[in-house]
């Protein structure tokens, strides 16, 4: 009991970590800045030019953050010719000395810019922030993804798996933690706090989180579960403001319907996977009456891919979703056999270069494993349903006697393992 308590204390101590505060900053450049605190000085002048340096990026405009970004790029690059000669050294005498040689050459300094202002307290959230400006500009300065790999490799590290901790949200958490689950909500849109009471405070609705010790009060990723007695077929069934809760002892069905990654600056930083196994494993911990976790997850990719098809099965479809939008889903109903067979066409004919499927939920879900177990027309009504997905919603299913396999099996052939409803589908 006493070492449990130990751990929660010193858990605790690091949630409640805040922003360092020391002497007065000096007043220099910031890019001059960045090199004194590269320049090896005492940990407590190295904290106060740190802070110097974020609070001098906070009110750069968006001209000067261009501007830091190009200094970052090019003259903290790496020197080539340098990686060169320590290759050569490298390759005539392999020890440690001329290994670490190679390794300090091939690491550009804006690395150990970025692992030098991380000690600050607080500045974890300040580089995420600062990444999420750096991809703004990335279609604009492609040169600037050279800078980019740096962060993404850091992140990668300091948000791995290890570093994250799970938390339940409720309707008893925090206001500001509430605020924000409304705020980064991205695939089905809460409405106001009465949208959010229904889907955090009935017993067969659940929300869970993944938090970094260093942004206690940001939200990274969260899902949002719904406990059913069957596999659903539509979002307005989940949602329902009318519907009856059911007793969670009777449940047979975790669904997993909408998973919102909230930090733009950890693009590329997958949470998801990890978050999926963690919150089945605890469900299946608390309630050993679950026996089927499944999504039920949008399709945002196919209305762009049905407008590239010329025949009259898809047009007629474009047709009967444009009506949909305009209020009248009769010419919608008359086409689900068509919509849920081009659907199945989507996904197991429909590919990328890569040989992967075109639609990033569905290379997102299969890439962890799941199966491909049922494509559902009118499944998602609201405007943003019928634009991205003319309303199609997919349940995607894990069976973890089928993880693993089915994971390898993407992994190397780019295989979408479908159930037998599906490839009926495509069949006609």
């Amino acid at each position: 009991m006493r070492r449990s308590g130990f751990f929660q204390d010193l858990l605790s101590t690091l949630f409640e970590r805040r922003p360092w505060r020391g002497t007065q900053a000096p007043d220099a450049p910031l890019e001059t800045l960045c090199e004194d605190l590269l320049g090896g000085r005492g940990e407590i002048s190295g904290m106060r030019i740190g802070a110097a340096i974020l609070d001098a990026y906070r009110d750069l405009d968006a001209d000067g953050r261009r501007r830091f970004f190009a200094y970052l790029t090019e003259d903290m690059d790496l020197d080539a010719d340098a990686v060169e000669a320590a290759a050569q050294a490298y390759r005539i005498d392999r020890n440690a000395k001329t290994l670490q040689t190679l390794a300090d050459a091939a690491e550009p300094r804006r690395q150990e810019l970025l692992r030098r202002l991380n000690r600050l307290p607080g500045a974890t959230a300040a580089l995420v922030r600062m990444r999420e400006d750096l991809l703004a500009e990335l279609r604009a300065e492609p040169s600037f993804t050279r800078t980019d790999l740096d962060f993404a490799h850091l992140f990668s590290s300091w948000f791995n798996r290890g570093f994250l901790v799970l938390r339940r949200i409720d309707w008893t958490s925090p206001a500001h933690i509430l605020e924000k689950i409304i705020a980064y909500e991205a695939v089905h849109q809460i409405n106001d706090w009465d949208d959010l009471r229904r889907r955090l405070h009935p017993a067969d609705r659940r929300c869970f989180a993944f938090f970094h010790p260093a942004m206690p009060d940001e939200p990274l990723v969260f899902v949002e579960v719904a406990l059913t007695d069957a596999i659903p077929n539509s979002i307005q069934a989940v949602l329902s403001e009318d519907r009856e809760p059911i007793d969670v002892g009777k449940a047979t069905t975790a669904v997993f319907y909408s998973i919102s990654n909230c930090q733009t600056g950890l693009k590329g930083i997958s949470f998801g996977n990890s978050l999926i196994k963690q919150v089945v494993q605890d469900l299946s911990a608390e309630l050993r009456n679950l026996s089927t976790f499944v999504t039920l997850s949008p399709v945002p990719g196919f209305t762009k891919w049905l407008g590239g098809l010329e025949s009259p099965e898809a047009k007629a479809v474009g047709e009967a979703v444009t009506a949909a939008l305009a209020g009248d889903t009769g010419q919608l109903a008359e086409v689900d056999d068509t919509l849920r067979r081009l659907a199945a066409d989507y996904f197991l004919k429909s590919k990328r270069d890569d040989g992967r499927p075109i639609d990033p939920v569905a290379r997102f879900h299969l890439g962890n494993g799941a199966i491909l177990h049922a494509i559902h027309a009118r499944a998602d009504l609201s405007p943003a349903g019928l634009k991205r997905g003319a309303g199609l919603m997919v349940n995607y299913l894990y069976d973890g006697d089928r993880v693993e396999p089915n994971h390898e099996s993407f992994a190397k052939d780019g295989a979408v393992v479908a159930s037998s409803q599906v490839e009926a589908l495509l069949r006609g």
